[in-house]
C-alpha cells in the first residue's frame, strides 16, 4: 500500500494532544459535499420535468445500457443500501418504469428491466447529465481532467481494498 505523499497540515495535535481534524481539509468530507452538491443539482433537471428520485435515476441509468439485473446488483453498483434501491424499485414499479421477473436458474432472484417509458426518460436525461459534466469539468484544462479520471480510479481501487479488509479503521 503506499504512504502518503504530502504533508498533512490538517491533523496537527490540538490543545489535548490528539490530532485535529479540519474537516474543510478532510477528503472523504469534501468527497461527500462535493458528491452531495453534484447529485442534487443534476437531481433539480430530471425531479421537475420527470418527477423521479435520485435512487431512481440511478437505478434508470445502470439498467440503461439494457442490462437485466437483480436489486442486489443495482445496490452494488450504485453503492446505495439495499433498502433504498427497494424503495426505489417499488415507486418505479407503481409507476411503470421498470420490470421484474423471476430468474430462470433462481426464482428467488428477480430480475429487473426498463420498462419503454423508463428509457425514452434514459434517452432525454443523458444529454442533460452529459451538459452538466461537460460544465462542471470545463474548470479543468484537459490534462487536469485526465489527471483528476486517473486519481479517481486510484482512489476508488484503494477504497474497494480498504472496504474489503475487516477492521480497516
Amino acid at each position: 500500500m503506499a504512504s502518503p505523499r504530502r504533508k498533512r497540515s490538517d491533523t496537527e495535535p490540538s490543545s489535548t494532544g490528539t490530532a485535529k481534524l479540519h474537516l474543510t481539509r478532510f477528503l472523504p468530507y469534501r468527497v461527500s459535499v462535493l458528491s452531495n452538491v453534484v447529485s442534487h443539482t443534476v437531481a433539480k433537471l430530471y425531479d421537475k420535468r420527470f418527477g423521479i428520485t435520485i435512487p431512481e435515476w440511478r437505478i434508470i441509468a445502470v439498467l440503461g445500457s439494457g442490462e437485466t439485473l437483480s436489486a442486489g446488483e443495482i445496490a452494488q453498483r450504485t453503492a446505495m443500501d439495499k433498502v433504498q434501491v427497494s424503495r426505489a424499485i417499488s415507486r418505479m414499479l407503481d409507476s411503470a418504469l421498470i420490470l421484474r421477473e423471476s430468474g430462470d436458474t433462481d426464482r428467488r432472484k428477480a430480475l429487473l428491466t426498463l420498462t419503454p417509458k423508463a428509457l425514452e426518460i434514459y434517452a432525454e436525461i443523458v444529454p442533460l447529465a452529459l451538459a452538466y459534466e461537460a460544465q462542471l469539468t470545463s474548470a479543468l484544462t484537459e490534462e487536469e481532467a485526465t489527471q483528476l479520471d486517473r486519481l479517481l480510479i486510484k482512489l476508488q481501487a484503494q477504497a474497494d481494498q480498504l472496504a474489503a479488509t475487516p477492521n480497516t479503521p
